[in-house]
Order: C-alpha cells, then structure tokens, then sequence
C-alpha cells in the first residue's frame, strides 16, 4: 500500500475511537503515526517486514509499527473494521461538515441512529434534534448551513482563493481606528495547498478590554458576511458567500503571539511544544506562556518570546507540521528557507501561439517589471488540439521569434525559446527530435490519457525522460486540487530515475496545482534531483502566483541553493541536463 493509504486507515482509527470516547492518548498516538506516514519521503510499503527501520520514523514506536506490518499484511486494521461494525463508515463523513466533532457524531448515532450526512440531512428536516442537548434553532440552523457548504465544496478553498478572501477582510479591518497588527493563522499561514477556513488575528488599542466592543461590532458589520455564527466579547464567527468559514480574534498585546501561535498549528506541532513546555515546568495556551507552579506570566506578546523561553529558534510557520522542526531548533539547524526574492526567471509559460493570453513580447515586458532576468516561453505541442499546439513546422517558425524577441529585449532579460511537448499515451514526444534539439528548455508533460493502471503510466513516464533533450519533467502527478486526483504513479521511481538523468522534476507554482506536493518535493531534494518552480503562466498576471509555490518549496524545507532557477541565466542553463 502506498503511504497515503496507509495514514488514511491510521487517522480514520483515531477518528472512530474519538468518537467511542477511546483513552486520549491512544487517539493521539494514532493521529501522530498518521502524519508521520504522509510525511515522510521512505514508502513504507518497501521497509514494512523490518520493525525497526519503521521506528526510525519520528513518530512511530513499537506498537505503530506493528499496526503498519498488518496494514500492509491485511490491507486494513482489525481494530478499525471493528469500530465500524459499530459505527458504520458513513460516519467518517460526518466528521467532514464544518464544526462537527466525535462527540456530536457519537450523540446523533446514540439518539437518532444516524450515521451519515443523508441521514443527518434528513433527521434535521423532520426536526428530530430539537430534543437533544446542545442543540438549540442556531445550532441546528448553523448545522443545516453546514451540510449544504459541505456538499457545495467539501469545505475546502484553493490557497489562492482563501488569501484574497483574507486580504479583502484585512483591508476592511484596517479601516477600524486602533487596529495595528492583522495576520492569518491557521493552514493558509503554513501555506497549505488547501485552506478549510481562516483564522484571522487582530490586535492593537482597539482590542483593548474596554474599548474591543466596538471593534467586535465593526468586524460583524463586513459586507461579504452571508451568515453570521456567533459574536462574541472578542471573536467573530461567519461564513463568506462562498462558504468559505471565518473566525476573527480581536486580542490584547500580551497575549497575540502566543495566540498566532496557537491558531497557527499545526495540531500535532502544537502538542509536541506544549509537552516541551511541560517539561520545563510551563503551560502553554492561546492566552500565554506561564509557570505550572504558580500561573505567572513568563511570555506570550510575540512567537519568538515562546520559543526562546522553551529553547528553541522562531520556526517558520510552513516547517511546524511535526517533522523534525523542533529538533532542528533546538540544535540551531533549521535551514535558511527559499524566499521569492530569490528567484531569477520562470521557464513555463505560454503565449497566443498556442493557449496563453499574451505575445511573447508581453510575457517579457512583465517578466522585466518582475525583476526576473530570463523567461522561457514553452507553448503546447500538436497532441493537445484544443490549444492549437505547434507541430514541428510552427515550432521551428515560433523558436525563430522567440530569438528575435530575445534581442529586442538588449540585454534588459534573456528569453530561452522552449516547449511543453506532449508524452503520448506510450512514452514518446510529440515534437521530432530534430525540433527539440533547437530549443533552450524542453519540459515534456502528460495532458491525456490520465486513467492507465499505475505500471503503465510509470513505464510511460520514464521512458519520456530518458529522451536526451528533456530537461524538465513538468507537473509530474497531473493532479488539479479539488477537482482531479493524480494520476497513478510511481512518483518516487519517477524521481530517482530523473535524478540519474539529471533531468529537473518541476514544482508547478499555479495554485490549483501545486504539484509536486512537498512530500514529493523533499524526497527531490533527498535522493539529489534538481528542481525547478514555474508559474505555468498563461497571462502575464499569472506571474505573480509564484508566490503559492514559494510557500511549497520551504513547506518541504528547500534553500535557495535546492532550486535551479535562483541561478543567474548562464548558470541556469548550465545547471539543466546536457544536450546531446
């Protein structure tokens, strides 16, 4: 089984014991193992028959890896087939709709017998839970809410799409006189690929005990609100029309940094710092770093106070998901995470040639307000009709005007002449050889026949990039977020056999692709593959969604010196696989 799987099985135990009320630390056990697996870069499924090279995975002791040898040995966990012959499966789905928890999916099954979101729908229209605790009109109105956001969108937003909600929402909080500082926690402050809902944290003379209401007031009153959860002496809860679930925290100085902390997560980062803090004699809250013997105040206005107070360096908020980070801090070797600035030139984007938006003289002309010093323009080959891609005859006429461009520039930016060739269903390119060899940045792609059998599409891959003109693998899963899963691969073979190549593995910066995931992106960087992060920009506005796969590449701990293309143009193009 492949480690996704494998974690998958693991958190849906925790999820079934939370829900019967199992012994806390055992649930947790369970969710830490999870994280561990979907991290890590070793496919256990390979290591599954040595127990002890299982527990050389931060997270997994003795009894984890026993559970992970009958995984792999049975395919499931014979604790969690029992759970759900309790239970029932549909009953992990309830624990999907926005603010829903085991101890509320445990009543409704108790009470009502209901075990699915169907079910639950269907309980709430005949009003069946009018009778049970906790559950007055709000509630149940809220929940109601719940089910149709849930069935709307699953309750998940592109990265993209939750940081301009987050920026309108700022933009509006800064009108309010006495605010000072505002920052999102949460997943989108990690910079995850996907955002379940923003927490937004606010503080300043405005939050002030006293005077918060006001702000409190001002907050509930923003115009995009489509329904208002709750309003409370200093938070505020609402949904966006889009669904999208907002919680905004007005707090006072003292204690903002250590609730940017707390609300920044992650779930399990946060327990292994708040154990530290135990540890050392402290407890550690939203509200504040303070001594266990006496309650006094030892930290809490900034994140770094908390840290140092337990012996750590400030980490990053993209490195605290549990994977080592708090070691690395405490020896002093986080790494000096990539930044934007540090980018030299993109090298996949497209023009009208094929399905871009703009010539190739304005993807320059951007680039050049960008700072960048190279571009590559890499249009689509003839595979795909739907975007007029070039056949051999086109692509030679395009590389042709690419070159002119590049010296109507003079000097100001380097523009490479490249493709984005097709890998046909069985390996090969769309565009001759003849043809490839002329181009300064061949990135080859698979846009069809996404559903053959895992074997299949690997064989295909690696047969593509053994071609001695490829230079860049581009988006290696083909997954689009939320909308389609990656095709099956064998993305580790993949990696490995481009490293031998000296073929780059690309990072596609465009949000609803991000791929590769920084899973797959720290396994690049561990077996020495290159790696290279583009926009895929199809419009010159489309540049500036670099940013979203910056946010990547330091989730999976890379440096400057990890990415092909903080490299000046020269050496850049150096640093790509030799041509023939």
């Amino acid at each position: 089984m492949d480690n996704r799987s494998i974690a998958q099985l693991l958190s849906e135990t925790a999820d079934l014991l939370e829900i019967g009320s199992g012994d806390p630390f055992r649930i947790r056990s369970y969710r830490r193992a999870a994280e561990a697996v979907e991290s890590t870069t070793v496919q256990l499924s390979a290591i599954a028959g040595d127990a002890k090279k299982l527990q050389e995975i931060p997270g997994i002791g003795k009894g984890m890896a026993a559970n992970i040898q009958e995984i792999e040995k049975a395919g499931t966990l014979p604790l969690r087939e029992e759970l759900l012959v309790k239970y029932r499966p549909s009953m992990l789905e309830l624990l999907k709709l926005p603010g829903m928890g085991p101890k509320s999916v445990a009543l409704f099954w108790e009470a009502l017998q209901v075990s699915s979101v169907a079910e639950l729908e269907t309980a709430i229209s005949e009003g069946k839970l009018k009778d049970l605790p906790r559950f007055g009109e709000k509630q149940i109105e809220k929940l109601r809410k719940g089910i149709e956001d849930y069935k709307k969108n699953s309750g998940r937003f592109l990265i993209d799409e939750a940081e301009v909600a987050a920026e309108k929402l700022i933009a509006y909080l800064r009108t309010f006189p006495g605010i000072e500082t505002i920052e999102p926690a949460g997943s989108l402050r990690r910079g995850r690929e996907t955002v379940g809902d923003l927490d937004i944290l606010v503080t300043g003379p405005a939050c002030a005990e006293d005077v918060v209401q006001a702000a409190v007031d001002h907050t509930a009153a923003y115009p995009p609100i489509a329904n208002l959860i709750a309003k409370g002496q200093n938070k505020v809860s609402f949904n966006l029309r889009s669904g999208l679930q907002v919680d905004v925290r007005l707090l006072p100085k003292g204690s903002y940094g250590a609730a940017l902390q707390y609300f920044s997560g992650s779930k399990m980062h946060n327990v292994t710092v708040r154990q530290r803090a135990l540890k050392r004699g402290y407890t550690l809250s939203e509200y504040a770093l303070a001594r266990v013997e006496d309650g006094s105040f030892v930290a809490g206005a900034t994140e770094e106070e908390i840290y140092a107070a337990l012996g750590l360096d400030w980490i990053p908020p993209e490195l605290r998901e549990n994977n080592g980070e708090l070691e690395a801090a405490e020896k002093h070797t986080l790494p000096f995470l990539i930044e934007q600035r540090d980018i030299r030139g993109d090298v996949h984007m497209h023009t009208v040639a094929t399905d871009g938006k703009n010539t190739i003289r304005e993807m320059a002309d951007a680039a050049v307000a960008r700072g960048y010093e190279y571009i590559a323009i890499t249009d689509h080959s003839k595979n795909l009709a739907m975007t007029n891609g070039l056949d051999d005859a086109r692509a030679l006429e395009h590389i042709q005007r690419i070159r002119e461009v590049d010296a109507e520039m003079e000097g100001q930016i380097r523009v490479f002449p490249g493709i984005e060739v097709d890998i046909l269903g069985d390996g090969e390119l769309d565009l001759s050889n003849e043809v490839l060899a002329q181009m300064d940045v061949v990135i080859a792609s698979v846009h069809s026949l996404f559903n053959q059998p895992e074997a299949e599409m690997t064989a295909r891959v690696l047969r593509a990039i053994e071609n001695p003109y490829v230079r860049i693998l581009g988006h290696p899963t083909g997954r689009l977020l939320l909308r389609r899963e990656g095709y099956q691969i064998d993305i580790g073979a993949v990696i490995r056999r481009a490293a031998e190549l000296g073929v780059a593995v690309e990072h596609n910066a465009y949000p609803d692709r991000l791929d590769l995931c920084d899973r797959d992106l720290r396994l690049a960087k561990e077996v020495g593959c290159k790696i290279s992060i583009n926009t895929d920009a199809h419009h010159t506005s489309h540049m500036e969604k670099m940013r979203y796969g910056i946010k990547q590449l330091r989730r999976a701990w890379l440096t400057k010196a990890d990415v092909l293309n903080t490299l000046p143009a020269k050496e850049f193009l150096a640093a790509l696989r030799p041509r023939p």
